[in-house]
């Protein structure tokens, strides 16, 4: 079993995350601009091996089987 952990938008992500998924948390700052976001958080627990990264509004970063990540919106 693999621990989370919690971190404020616009900081580092995790080492331990893959650079695919540390792409997508970085897209997903940029569209945020101009929004404030200095109470947001990311979340990152780990889900079969995998990990699943969800911003405080509900925004959901995953790897699937294949190793692609996919980003889903609240609004979705």
């Amino acid at each position: 079993m693999q621990m989370g952990t919690r971190w404020s938008v616009g900081a580092t992500a995790p080492d331990r995350l893959p650079e695919n998924v540390r792409a997508a948390v970085a897209a997903e700052e940029l569209e945020l601009a101009g929004t404030d976001t200095s109470q947001w958080r990311w979340t990152l627990t780990w889900l079969e091996g995998r990990p699943v990264v969800e911003l405080d509004d509900g925004t959901t970063i995953r790897v699937d089987h294949a190793g692609d990540v996919t980003v889903e919106h609240p609004e979705d």
